[in-house]
């Protein structure tokens, strides 16, 4: 397998957007909505799967896509093509505030984990496949199900964190205990597993859930701060609900608050 070979630039802070530079007949495959912007002389086409095994026939395209349905992704995803002759760049947005992060498969014996709506954009080439759980724990309670998506190649991909991100190292037998949904990805051998948390108080009260990820070295893992599911959880919490009251800054004082606050909807 031979990825195109692609340069990039990642521009922004907390809301991010990757630029890639395509030479002639390059391309990229991406995830349907992420698109930004490109040049003219980039030819778009939609196609089945990942585009990594487009010349394997009808069944090896089916294939490919269905597999993205276990995933929760579409059927489909977008290719990018350079079709003339001088280079031209393509530009791909983060979905909600956090981090871009590149990731040279080259660097991971050609393979990285992560979780199901991690994955931006990738060289074309590079394998967008599933991840089963071997453990029955794992797959229960670990927050991301069964089936995680797993990038495969020698070429680049890009997958998005929410919030700040966290890189770590783990030498062997180090392990780090992490919320399951703060997970973005981890090279392939690091150990993945789902503990307990334990005691009557820390289930009952401690606000945490039930269960965290147990990941055992040697390996990288990225972390992210601010999971979707978190973040959609307090926006929907402090939206007004349908005949109450919403929980805005001027809400203890009610619509006074609201005037003091300019919040001054009608």
């Amino acid at each position: 397998m031979t990825a195109h070979e692609i340069d990039f630039h990642i521009y922004g802070e907390e809301m991010q957007f990757v630029e890639i530079e395509l030479d002639p007949q390059e391309a990229v495959v991406a995830e349907a909505g992420s698109f930004m912007m490109m040049d003219s002389g980039i030819k778009m086409d939609t196609i089945f799967g990942d585009g990594s095994n487009q010349t394997s026939g009808v069944l090896g395209k089916l294939f490919s896509a269905g597999k993205r349905l276990l995933t929760g992704e579409s059927l489909f995803m977008t290719a990018f093509l350079n079709v003339e002759s001088g280079k031209k760049k393509v530009s791909f947005a983060a979905p909600y505030p956090g981090k871009i992060v590149p990731i040279d498969l080259t660097n991971y014996q050609g393979k990285f984990i992560c979780q199901k709506d991690a994955f931006l954009c990738a060289a074309k080439g590079v394998s967008v496949g599933i991840e089963f759980s071997k453990r029955l724990g794992r797959g229960l309670f670990g927050g991301e199900g069964f089936i995680m998506q797993k990038l495969e190649g020698d070429g680049m991909a890009f997958v998005h964190a929410g919030g700040t991100l966290s890189r770590k190292e783990l030498a062997p037998g180090e392990v780090l205990k992490v919320d399951t949904g703060c997970i973005v990805g981890f090279t392939q051998e690091v150990d993945y597993d789902i503990e307990f948390v334990g005691g009557i108080r820390n289930t009952v009260f401690g606000g945490e859930g039930l269960f965290f990820a147990s990941l055992r070295g040697p390996g990288v893992v990225y972390i992210q701060s601010l999971p979707f599911s978190r973040l959609a959880g307090r926006v929907l919490a402090a939206a007004p609900r349908a005949g109450g009251k919403d929980k805005g800054e001027g809400s203890i004082l009610g619509g006074i608050g609201d005037l003091l606050d300019g919040d001054n909807r009608f």
